[in-house]
């Protein structure tokens, strides 16, 4: 029988503990950890996210500054914003959500959060400092898949990984992540030739690349460890990135869609802030 890599009962465990940290922190300093988040323009599905990242702090004891800018925001605008909080002392962790509008220059933005405040992981020195090891707040949903196989004791040394995606806040910092760990690591990606001979090679299966169901059930070889990182609205709930219907006759672990990767992600983000502001009181 598979090992189901629960990553909802996890974050609501870590949930737990860190209101007991939050709580902690208010006592010694009579402050209370903040996020500031950032939304530009109106999409619908990035304004959702906003909220349940709201509603994740509020669970903890945390606040949250909700920043709202308009569609025709400019990317001058948008880094007088981050200056702003950045220079804020009340402000522990930003986060810009991702997209922004076309016209804005999203790099330069993100690249504009103070490394202190870069609870989501998304600027370029931090993604360096975790790559050669240093400390840095991780991109959250390769950072929370750390955690989560972490926390179900998988052996990572020595293991085959495969990433399948290359995304900056994704498949890039997860191959890190996985080599920091001494994995052996192949990153795949929409142009890699013989997708599936590179997937029955693979110990561990990262399915990161934003495709319904591109791996095949048939490509993983038994035992190995299944994480899908991907989720896609449809009829019956919602599939990831990996064909997961029968998975548990081969995989020796693998991560449910729902309910798996999917609540680790602002889970983290949100222990990065809180360990943000635990570090400003060390300072």
């Amino acid at each position: 029988m598979s090992l189901v890599l629960d990553g909802k009962a996890l974050a609501s465990n870590i949930e737990n503990e860190l209101r007991t940290r939050v709580e902690r922190l208010k006592q010694t300093t009579g402050r209370t950890p903040i996020l500031a988040t950032i939304l530009v323009g109106d999409d619908p599905a990035s304004a959702t996210y906003v909220r349940m990242k709201g509603n994740a702090c509020k669970r903890v004891g945390m606040d949250s500054i909700r920043v709202e800018m308009p569609q025709e925001t400019t990317t001058e605008q948008l880094l007088a914003k981050i200056d702003e909080l950045n220079a804020n002392p009340d402000v522990h962790g930003i986060l810009l959500q991702h997209p922004v509008p076309a016209q804005i220059d999203e790099r330069a933005c993100f690249d504009r959060i103070s490394l202190t405040k870069d609870v989501d992981g998304v600027t370029c020195l931090g993604f360096g400092r975790m790559a050669m090891g240093e400390p840095a707040y991780g991109s959250c949903t390769p950072q929370g898949i750390m955690h989560l196989l972490e926390h179900h004791q998988i052996e990572l040394a020595g293991k085959h990984a495969v990433v399948v995606g290359r995304s900056a806040i994704l498949g890039k910092p997860m191959a890190m992540m996985l080599l920091n760990a001494n994995c052996t690591v192949t990153i795949c990606h929409s142009k890699t030739v013989n997708l599936a001979e590179h997937i029955r090679q693979a110990d561990i299966v990262v399915g990161a690349v934003g495709v319904p169901e591109l791996i095949k059930k048939d490509w993983i070889k038994t035992g190995a460890v299944v994480v899908d990182a991907g989720f896609h609205p449809t009829d019956e709930g919602g599939c990831g990135d990996i064909e997961l219907d029968g998975i548990q006759e081969i995989a020796s672990a693998y991560t449910p869609v729902p309910g798996g990767v999917g609540p680790m992600t602002i889970n983290t983000l949100i222990r990065q802030t809180v360990e943000a502001a635990e570090a400003k009181v060390q300072s």
